[in-house]
């Protein structure tokens, strides 16, 4: 998963901004379009989003409403768009904040670095029965340690930094296994059964990972 997707059509102001993150030591990707931004959303996921508001094809609110859909991704709009009115609009869509171009980029940097601190510092994602660590890689389920593929243990991660959040098997599929990926779809089922099995009491009557028809899968 990329740390950080930049959407600006501006290219040099693009440019710019990739090269100070990605010395500040983060994954980055940068689309010119609306379009291009949901497409790599999609295929590779991203820890965060920077959106500018005008783009060539569909706007950056749209693809913050898009992303909204099925994700609480952080989204930082950063726009010259200053009106009352469209900073509302884009908060109210979803987004974590709004930044006024032009910006001070140890300012936008420094905002930055509070969202991954504030949502992503924490190493540990614990409920009543279980404990994920990041950092090491590792599932407890009730105290015990429990063996994971490397899948498993991601698709786990994304259900249960979502929880309560119904996701769409296209975006589970898309951020674990990529857009590209050569495997199947119907991949997704067979780890969803694989986990069930062992963080479930009863796997075939789940009460963690719910199966919401039709549509995806919700961690609860």
């Amino acid at each position: 998963m990329t740390d950080i997707l930049i959407v600006e059509d501006n290219k040099e102001l693009g440019t710019l901004l990739c090269d100070f993150l990605r010395a500040a030591q983060y994954t980055v990707a940068v689309a010119e379009s609306g379009e291009k931004a949901l497409a790599l959303y999609e295929a590779y996921g991203a820890r965060l989003v920077v959106l500018d508001i005008v783009l060539p094809g569909i706007d950056g609110f749209a693809v913050c409403q898009k992303i909204r859909e099925h994700s609480n991704t952080p989204i930082l709009i950063v726009s010259a768009k200053t009106e009352k009115d469209d900073q509302l609009n884009g908060l109210f869509l979803g987004a974590d904040d709004y930044i006024e171009k032009p910006y001070d980029i140890d300012i936008i940097l420094a905002k930055i670095a509070g969202i991954f601190k504030r949502r992503y510092a924490q190493d540990e994602i614990c409920d009543e029965t279980i404990r994920l660590d990041r950092a090491r890689r590792t599932v407890y389920v009730n105290g015990l340690k429990t063996d994971m593929t490397t899948k498993e243990f991601d698709l786990l991660a994304l259900l249960m930094e979502n929880k309560g959040r119904v996701l769409r098997k296209e975006y589970l599929f898309c951020t674990v296994w990529g857009r590209d990926s050569f495997s199947e779809p119907q991949t997704l089922t067979v780890h969803i059964k694989w986990l069930r099995q062992k963080i479930e009491k009863d796997a075939k009557n789940p009460e963690k990972i719910i199966t919401v028809w039709g549509v995806g899968y919700q961690y609860i």
